[in-house]
């Protein structure tokens, strides 16, 4: 009965695959009713594909882009296996799969749940990030092996989730271990999708696949964050130390819990409130102070050139201007106080100078 069904089987002419989609990696040919693949059919494999035949679950030929005539010269494996020695004697029964070879572009990655980054500046925080990347198949036989298996289609969605875990993990790795902070990561995506992309390379490659690009679009810090960033800032004018804003925080908060206490709060309520108040005048106080005062100690420590006026170094032997040679510091000979090189009285005593 097998044999008759055979005979009544006709020539499958064309074996070929046009891809109409965007995301089929693998197909798995269908051979349509009453027809078979036999000797002298023609296989057509276009650029960008692979065509492997299977037989019995076990991969045998490969055949890569070109125009074949099916015959046993072009089948070795096949022809071992069904013990061929001079022809292409019975249909094949295997299986025809089409590998997609192109470029997979615009592939997105991005966290479901927030990634835990350690940071310098603000101890352990919450990121979120999201990006894209491209891949194509390098080793159709592998990706066979290792993914796809019999599956009469695989597409990139079949996929996406092991690599997307693939790469949130890479990308947590090379974070953390570059010790960038976080409010500078928006400077660094390019170094981190470099350092991302070379150490993801081996890992696609595992399954067959080339990963051909790879990119952070944005990490995103948590909002309360996001609002420090913006308040240290506007903090510019007291210098950008982490101690300084450290001291604004705190102020801060201390005049927040002040304003809770209401306007018909206790003593205590208002003493908590005056302490507030006095603490938050301090910080500003000393922060402001800092920051006056810093040019006037700067100016103290100058003495003028004699010669070109400029502002030299106390205690300095010429001027880096000029080349002149500086006046070795005086003394006041009835007091004994430190005088100016070009003072006519001591400004403590009074004392007329020479």
């Amino acid at each position: 009965m097998m044999a008759f069904n055979f005979i009544k089987r006709q020539l499958l002419k064309v074996i070929e695959w046009t891809d109409d989609t965007q995301n089929t990696i693998l197909y798995r040919f269908d051979v349509p009713d009453r027809y078979a693949i036999m000797r002298g059919s023609q296989l057509t494999v276009r650029e960008s594909q692979v065509c492997i035949f299977v037989v019995e679950g076990k991969i045998a030929d490969v055949f890569t882009p070109g125009r074949y005539k099916l015959d046993t010269e072009n089948l070795p494996v096949l022809t071992a296996l069904y013990s061929w020695k001079y022809a292409f004697e019975t249909p094949y029964t295997g299986e025809v799969y089409f590998v997609n070879t192109k470029q997979f572009t615009n592939q997105k990655w991005g966290t479901s749940n927030p990634i835990m980054m350690r940071d310098k500046d603000f101890g352990v925080i919450r990121l979120r990030g999201y990006g894209i990347y491209s891949y194509k198949v390098e080793d159709a036989v592998k990706l066979m092996r290792e993914l796809s298996g019999t599956n009469q289609q695989f597409l990139t969605e079949n996929i996406a989730d092991q690599l997307r875990k693939m790469i949130l993990s890479t990308v947590t790795d090379v974070i953390a271990e570059s010790g960038i902070a976080a409010l500078d990561l928006a400077t660094q995506y390019d170094e981190l999708s470099g350092s991302t992309k070379d150490r993801l390379a081996d890992k696609f490659t595992e399954y067959g696949f080339k990963l051909i690009d790879f990119y952070i679009e944005n990490l995103s810090l948590p909002e309360e964050v996001e609002k420090t960033l913006d308040t240290r800032t506007s903090m510019g004018v007291l210098g950008d130390k982490m101690g300084t804003f450290t001291q604004y925080q705190a102020a801060h908060a201390m005049r927040e819990a002040a304003n809770n206490q209401g306007a018909g709060g206790s003593l205590a309520g208002a003493g908590i409130g005056l302490g507030a108040g006095l603490s938050m005048a301090g910080v500003f106080s000393e922060a402001l102070k800092g920051a006056k005062d810093a040019p006037a100690e700067a100016k103290a420590n100058t003495v003028k050139c004699t010669k070109c006026g400029a502002d030299v170094k106390a205690g300095s032997k010429f001027c880096p201007e000029c080349g002149n040679k500086m006046a070795e510091s005086r003394f006041c000979p009835e007091c004994g106080a430190k005088v100016g090189a070009n003072a006519k009285f001591c400004p403590e005593c009074g004392k007329k100078l020479n």
